[in-house]
């Protein structure tokens, strides 16, 4: 088994946007920063399961489009004053190449 999966092109994904990887148990969203950063969580905010892939990415916290719950993308963590955590996955770019880590 790998260690890596390769999922997009750099490019593929809109500076401040995201796209969505669907895998057999959940979606992950996966979006980019300014400085071409690539962060990647479980497309479902900790609230309501908000579609986070859908939010508004502003630094390193995306904000769900649902109730307005920001969410720190580097910890999953909900920021204050809300509490809750979505799932956070490592990734790379390597050639412009995305890959997220193989967690199965």
């Amino acid at each position: 088994m790998t260690d890596w999966i390769e999922i997009t092109k750099l490019d593929d994904i809109p500076v401040l946007g995201s796209r969505v990887v669907e895998t057999d148990t959940m979606n992950i969203a996966v979006f980019r920063g300014t400085d071409d950063t690539v962060y990647a969580v479980k497309d479902a905010c900790p609230h309501k399961n908000g579609p986070l892939s859908q939010g508004i990415m502003h630094g390193t916290s995306v904000t769900c489009p649902l109730h307005g719950w920001k969410i720190d993308l580097t910890s999953g963590e909900a920021l204050g004053p809300d509490e809750g955590c979505t799932n956070v996955f490592e990734t790379k770019v390597e050639n412009d190449i995305v890959f997220l880590k193989n967690t199965a």
